[in-house]
């Protein structure tokens, strides 16, 4: 009996670390905007996003920017080229943008859209390993991303 309890926790402790998400776009060439995955928390040492065929990993010590918002910040619009069709859309978006520094000490900047069920353990993980606030756009925003 304690074995069970104990594996269903295990297993609900890796899902929290993992949530459903698109990449929106960012620096990162090698993934295609809109792609399909989940963004990972559960790495001691990786922040990690993947998708059918491709995968980001940043390194939570390389980690400098948190930014959680419902609407794409100008600071998002220098790195992402959004389609007209995505910015009218009326259904509430939760947007997680990741800054960090990459091997040769470039600024480098991916933006995901998170799974509203999946934001907060997304979040709080992400606060936790790299010792980050996350900056939220608004305080709709830091409602959503708190609770």
């Amino acid at each position: 009996m304690h074995l069970l309890a104990l594996l269903l926790l295990l297993a609900q402790s890796l899902l929290l670390a993992q949530s459903r998400a698109e990449y929106v776009g960012g620096t990162v060439s090698a993934m295609p905007s809109g792609a399909a995955g989940s963004v990972e928390t559960a790495d001691q040492e990786y922040f990690a996003f993947y998708a059918k065929g491709s995968q980001v990993r940043v390194p939570y010590q390389r980690i400098n920017l948190l930014e959680y918002g419902q609407k794409v910040d100008r600071r998002l619009l220098m790195a992402v080229v959004i389609s007209p069709v995505f910015v009218l859309s009326k259904s509430r978006k939760h947007f997680l943008t990741v800054g960090y520094a990459d091997e040769d000490g470039k600024q480098q900047a991916v933006v995901f859209r998170v799974e509203k069920n999946g934001i907060r353990p997304v979040l709080a993980g992400l606060e936790a390993r790299t010792g980050l606030k996350v900056q939220y756009q608004d305080p709709e925003a830091r409602k959503a991303g708190k609770g």
